[in-house]
């Protein structure tokens, strides 16, 4: 069932190609920290290009709950008036997260060093993902967490009245994890310390620094450290939101697999913590194309062109990789069903306690769909047929989960057969625009 709504069975079927460009929505990752930065800030922000999916409104409406003004101004554009770090007030009702692990996530770190109590739900999905990840950090600012077994939500965190700063190393690649650490340690006195052995997407970091935080990065042989000096009085911003390349990935991947495409997305983020899943099309032969390279907002930004690509071939994706594409691995093993023999993803534990299990999510939905597929608990390999010789004409569950949803339908735009998916409603989770967008390049996509 969708997260918010009977379930909404889609399928889609060959189409002739794919033509024109693709306004795909704002980057979830930056929607999402721009409206808790500008909550904690003094004055007022104002965002341009907001993502207006579930996942971000929710986060909006938590950041109402716990006292900030946030306003829809209409097409994109957002205003919010902040309360300061360490103003949060607390707030009446549940905070309902829908669909969004990185919503919760950061949040309750935001909240986690302010005298204040909270509790936080969200979906089947959500309230099924384990929180101790993040929980077990914010203890070390002072913070309290009772939840359900296993560290599940619902769950009430109560903040530290006292707080203190925390010297943290990450034990597995998170940048969730990663920023409701930094997030906790802005209003904790003195320095808060992060360690990550590998590098992971770094928005928060940037903006941080944007909103005037004093946040520092080095580069060491233990890995990246991070340090926080806690309780600035962070300024407000007015933030140009770049498109997220995460929902760039679906109309590329469909492009480079759908003979006769010929797409183009302007004004993507490169951020080099994102853009692995470009760097592996590259490699495995994709015909991709970066135009009018720029920077907006100390992000990297281009547009991004893709055409057909009918000779693609299976790579070994680097382990050391996979935090720069974690999101996009589902609709890259779409892709690797049409390369050239076998394409290896490893170091990807982590896809285990997304949204879903999203190994097992795709490895049965391609079965089904006459692929051919290894797993492992953090890895798996898949079998290209090579273009035109994906037989598709599978039902395949999403599982609460937009990115297997949104894959396997870009997998039946190439197929021989159509692909139906038992729910698409979970897609308005992070991009609400997919059916009209991917319409109007030429995708016969319809609801069942």
């Amino acid at each position: 069932m969708s997260s918010h709504g009977a379930p909404m069975p889609m399928l889609s079927r060959k189409c002739a190609s794919l033509k024109g460009e693709a306004n795909v929505p704002g980057d979830k990752s930056i929607s999402h920290r721009s409206l808790i930065l500008g909550a904690l800030s003094i004055g007022e922000t104002r965002i341009t290009g907001l993502l207006e999916g579930q996942d971000v409104l929710d986060t909006g409406r938590a950041m109402q709950a716990f006292g900030a003004e946030v306003q829809d101004l209409g097409q994109g554009n957002w205003r919010v008036q902040g309360v300061g770090v360490g103003g949060f007030a607390e707030p009446d009702h549940v905070i309902d997260c829908g669909n969004s692990g990185t919503g919760v996530r950061l949040i309750m770190g935001a909240m986690a060093t302010c005298p204040i109590t909270a509790t936080f739900s969200g979906d089947a999905s959500l309230n099924s993902r384990p929180m101790a990840r993040v929980t077990d950090p914010l203890a070390l600012f002072g913070a309290q967490a009772v939840g359900r077994e296993g560290g599940r939500l619902p769950m009430t965190i109560v903040g530290a009245r006292t707080p203190v700063p925390a010297h943290y190393t990450v034990p597995v690649p998170s940048a969730q994890v990663k920023s409701a650490v930094l997030l906790a340690g802005l209003n904790a006195p003195g320095e808060t310390v992060v360690v990550e052995k590998e590098a992971t997407r770094d928005h928060t970091e940037r903006m941080l620094a944007g909103f005037g935080a004093q946040i520092s990065t080095e580069v060491t042989n233990e890995g990246r450290i991070i340090t926080l000096q806690g309780q600035p009085e962070l300024k407000p911003q007015d933030i140009v939101v770049p498109r997220d390349p995460s929902s760039a990935a679906f109309p590329v991947c469909a492009a480079l697999i759908t003979e006769g495409s010929d797409v183009l997305v302007p004004n993507i983020g490169l951020n080099p913590t994102r853009a692995g899943l470009f760097t592996t099309l590259k490699e495995m032969g994709a015909d991709l194309n970066y135009e009018n390279l720029r920077e907006e907002g100390g992000e990297p930004v281009a547009d991004l062109r893709a055409r057909f690509s009918p000779d693609l071939k299976g790579i070994s994706v680097p382990p050391d990789r996979a935090a720069s594409m974690i999101d996009e691995y589902p609709v890259l093993s779409v892709v690797a069903a049409f390369a050239s023999g076998t394409t290896e993803m490893r170091g990807v534990r982590e896809l285990r306690v997304k949204e879903s299990d999203r190994i097992d999510a795709m490895a049965k939905g391609l079965r089904a769909a006459g692929i051919t597929v290894e797993e492992g608990e953090d890895w798996w390999t898949v079998e290209g047929r090579g273009f035109g010789e994906v037989r598709g004409g599978a039902t395949v569950e999403s599982r609460l989960d937009h990115r297997i949803a949104m894959s396997f339908l870009i997998l039946g735009m190439a197929s021989e057969k159509p692909m139906t998916v038992d729910d698409g409603g979970p897609i308005a989770t992070s991009f609400p625009i997919f059916e009209s967008l991917m319409g109007g390049l030429g995708a016969l996509i319809e609801r069942v």
